[in-house]
């Protein structure tokens, strides 16, 4: 268990599924991220090199987001496969990553934090570069979705860079 300022984020459970799956298709973050279904999310939880991790406001217990983190032990990489927050605009996206970004370097001891994101998702892609993350590169046309090929801009974080960045 992670606590922030605001929220608690915990591994989640399997009662936690359908609150996901609605993140997941919510018109808001759909287009951004792969929806699971019930049964994958099962298997992710099951996964111990995958962290199905849920956002809970301190205050009230209620939802505010979730991530789906795959770990590569042997090669000590953090991929963020998917991040939903269900409140916009009121820094929980920003809490979250860095609370993300603690556990993955001075937990885990993790060397490289990666993600991937769409070029139309503005919004993370402000929030990833505001964080400090280097922009990697773009796959271009890597992924075939309803609305068309679209390109992944890869977006990742270094331990030393991680350490560097906390000592401004």
């Amino acid at each position: 268990m992670i606590k922030t300022k605001r929220m608690i984020i915990e591994e989640a459970g399997v009662s936690d599924i359908s609150t996901i799956i609605e993140l997941e298709s919510h018109k808001d973050n759909r287009d951004y991220l792969w929806i699971g279904t019930e049964e994958e999310h099962k298997e992710e939880i099951a996964d111990p090199n995958h962290l199905l991790l849920i956002f809970r406001e301190k205050t009230d217990n209620r939802t505010v987001g979730y991530a789906l983190v795959r770990l590569n032990p042997k090669s000590e990489v953090f991929e963020l496969r998917r991040i939903a927050i269900s409140e916009k605009g009121q820094g929980y996206g920003r809490e979250a990553m860095n609370a993300l970004f603690k556990l993955a370097f001075e937990t885990m001891k993790i060397n490289r934090f990666w993600l991937d994101v769409y070029p139309d998702n503005t919004i993370g892609i402000k929030l990833y570069e505001s964080l400090g993350m280097h922009r990697d590169g773009v796959l271009r046309q890597n992924y075939k979705a309803e609305r068309g090929y679209l390109d992944q801009i890869i977006y990742s974080m270094l331990r030393s860079e991680y350490f560097r960045k906390g000592e401004k």
